[in-house]
């Protein structure tokens, strides 16, 4: 049987629901830029002569030539970081300097970008690849972090309202999402790209063959999650759709027959079931659901309108990208999940 994937005819349907099922908030897609509303005054020359250039020099330019996200609403340039947080910064990234700490959101189960490691204590137990990019940025600004764990759906609706600096889980992109809070630049590509499968378990391998042998089973995702969208897109005929809190509640989920298939990111679930070889879960053959690739890479999120932070951020994503750093964390903590049975 051929690989299912999403034709380009599917494919502008995916992107046309994104666009109108916004995840979380329904703020306007509309531009917007460096210059902080919150500033108290309305001299405009004031507030160019505080904003500080992408290369971290004082700039007298109008903010929109300085911070802009591109045509899909996620911003792709950064600032020189090379001198940590410039003087003549604005806004959320001033204010974390004077604070002297940057605030991190994170779901802590998704291995291994997220978990918790038992054999830790403190701020330390937060582990994998995401925590070590956090703790790089802080670094970079020379602050202190804190890591603050809640659900996924916590997550997104905190950092839409402003209540923390940043939320670094393993977020992809959704239009949704870039209505209503920054997004960096893609961090962490797979080989496989934005990919989506499903999940069964391995005695259902048999059965469950093509999308159409779901039909009237009960159907389980991450709420919030890119996963659950395109399974409510693309399986239509269920008896339940079940959309849970974790990840780890959607493999129980399927694993102890409460639902009988479930909307995945393959990767993250290959390695579970690596490292929980008796889980009795496998990948429905054949079923990708792909994207295209202005939705690929996990992404950092921040408060809207707060260009500058997410600036400084793509900096320090430049240069693990350059370094190969990030890939190299990744593999350190699936070994470490792997030896934990995560």
């Amino acid at each position: 049987m051929g690989m299912f994937q999403l034709e380009r005819h599917k494919r502008s349907s995916v992107l046309s629901a994104l666009l109108s099922l916004s995840l979380f908030f329904t703020q306007g897609s509309s531009l917007v830029w460096a210059a902080d509303s919150g500033t108290g005054t309305s001299d405009t020359e004031a507030v160019q002569a505080q904003t500080v250039s992408p290369d971290g020099s004082d700039a007298a330019l109008d903010p929109e030539d300085l911070y802009h996200e591109n045509e899909w609403n996620f911003v792709e340039d950064s600032m020189d970081i090379s001198g940590g947080i410039p003087d003549n910064v604005i806004g959320r990234l001033a204010r974390i300097r004077e604070k002297g700490k940057l605030v991190v959101c994170t779901e802590p189960y998704f291995v291994p970008q997220e978990f918790i490691d038992p054999d830790l204590s403190g701020q330390e137990r937060y582990a994998g690849a995401d925590m070590e990019l956090a703790r790089l940025i802080a670094s970079r600004m020379g602050v202190e972090l804190e890591i603050v764990p809640l659900d996924f759906t916590e997550v997104l609706s905190s950092i839409g309202s402003g209540k923390y600096d940043l939320a670094i889980s393993a977020l992809s992109y959704t239009p949704g999402r870039a209505s209503s809070m920054e997004l960096s630049k893609g961090y962490h590509y797979t080989s496989e790209g934005a990919a989506v499968g499903l999940i069964i378990r391995e005695d259902d391998a048999g059965l469950f063959r093509e999308l159409a042998d779901l039909s009237g089973k009960n159907i389980a995702a991450q709420s919030g999650s890119l996963q659950e969208l395109l399974a409510a897109e693309n399986i239509t005929d269920y008896s339940q759709f079940v959309r849970l809190p974790s990840i780890q509640d959607v493999y129980d989920q399927v694993s102890e027959g409460s639902a009988d298939a479930a909307a995945v990111d393959i990767e993250s679930a290959r390695l579970y079931i690596q490292s929980n070889p008796d889980c009795g879960l496998t990948l429905m053959d054949g079923i990708t659901f792909n994207l295209e690739p202005q939705f690929e890479g996990d992404r950092i999120a921040g408060p809207k309108d707060d260009l500058e932070l997410m600036y400084f951020v793509n900096g320090v994503i430049d240069e693990v990208l350059a370094s190969g750093q990030y890939e190299t964390w990744f593999a350190e903590a699936s070994e470490r999940a792997a030896d934990l049975g995560l």
